[in-house]
């Protein structure tokens, strides 16, 4: 059977008009992140929920363009030589916040230069400045975040895979929900994008007990396995650059709420399968099940929702990760410096309110284990 190829783009909840054409799979991202030390631990916050569903560029000529980044600003080069622009009258550049599209204006319908919806991060549009130069149309941005490389005007899989190494900092990523092999497409199409070691906890497990899941399962039933795959997680969770793969269902460690004490130790992505239909179903979705508490997942710091799951589109689904990660770190950027501290204290359980040295997880009975 063909598979009908996913076009993509991210629109931000807080848009005021949302057209929304339904693909299938549809890829659903809500980034959430941890409370402050002072904050409660039942307290969950969100930054906007991103759909992916449509191009995130949809040129509409043949130009090509040329982009670089000057620290505080970026640049776009557009070549326009062959088309017939008289003045700069004859050009409309329009820019948001998050967007930006640049069209030929001309008798009937205008020629769509560029158009990408979302940028690779935020620009101050009322800034935006552009004029042309002999045969290029040149267009400065200036960025709300300097301190941010952007590797591409756009935020794509690759420009995401290129840029996501500044912002990660070497931290890994585990990847946990009820299906192990989806786990385990997202994680190596991660994997090779980053560079990262794609790892999964399946493999490992029976490697090291040189029989099947499914034979560990009837032979000495899920307690034991997720045991055993708590154990993986363990031995794994000093290790940098490595996207993580882990079990799914409950009898994996991350169905359990109090086996979290090792996946913090690398940032978390919960890949969620949904009926939603649109973001605001899949949001409300996601609300419920962390007001509820009973579904251990809720720990992660970002979840992406699926509507359907086919192996074609695991890199989509990876490229809505990335995205999810990125505002999450972009939210607080001393997250990966607080995960490696996680981790060189020992994972002791104590995130996100990570205790000074000496802390004994006995002393408090370890009752915040396992929750977020």
């Amino acid at each position: 059977m063909a598979v009908a190829p996913l076009r993509l783009c991210y629109l931000l909840s807080t848009h005021t008009n949302l057209n929304f054409s339904l693909f299938k799979p549809n890829v659903f991202s809500l980034t959430s992140f941890s409370p402050s030390p002072s904050s409660s631990l039942s307290q969950k916050h969100y930054l906007p929920l991103h759909s992916c569903r449509c191009s995130s560029i949809a040129p509409m000529s043949t130009t090509t363009y040329e982009f670089s980044d000057g620290s505080a600003e970026v640049e776009l080069r557009l070549k326009i030589g062959g088309l017939d622009i008289r003045s700069s009258r004859d050009i409309s550049v329009d820019t948001k916040d998050t967007s930006l599209a640049i069209r030929v204006l001309q008798p009937g319908a205008p020629i769509t230069l560029i158009e990408t919806n979302p940028l690779f991060d935020r620009i101050k549009s009322s800034e935006t400045i552009w004029y042309i130069d002999d045969d290029e149309l040149v267009v400065n941005f200036k960025k709300q975040d300097p301190d941010l490389k952007w590797p591409d005007i756009m935020e794509s899989w690759e420009s995401l895979a290129a840029g996501s190494s500044q912002l990660l900092q070497g931290t890994s990523i585990y990847l946990v929900g009820d299906s192990t092999e989806i786990n385990q497409k997202v994680a190596l199409e991660l994997a090779t994008g980053l560079g990262y070691t794609p790892l999964s906890t399946k493999e490992l497990l029976e490697t090291y007990t040189k029989q099947t899941l499914d034979s560990c399962l009837l032979a000495e039933g899920s307690d034991s396995v997720a045991e055993a795959e708590s154990a993986v997680l363990e031995s794994i969770s000093s290790h940098a650059r490595a996207v993580v793969a882990t079990l799914g269902g409950q009898h994996g460690a991350s169905g359990r709420a109090n086996k979290w004490q090792h996946l913090y130790a690398g940032f978390t992505v919960w890949l969620s399968q949904t009926d939603a239909l649109d973001e605001d179903s899949a949001r409300q979705e996601t609300h419920k099940s962390v007001k509820d508490g009973t579904i251990s997942y809720t720990n992660a710091d970002v979840v992406v929702k699926l509507q359907g799951w086919d192996p074609a589109y695991a890199k989509s689904v990876a490229q809505a990760c990335l995205s999810a990660l990125k505002q999450l770190i972009l939210s607080d950027k001393k997250l990966p410096g607080k995960k490696s501290l996680y981790v060189r204290l020992g994972c002791r359980g104590d995130w996100p309110n990570v205790k000074p040295p000496g802390w004994d997880p006995s002393s408090e009975g370890n009752t915040s284990l396992g929750t977020h």
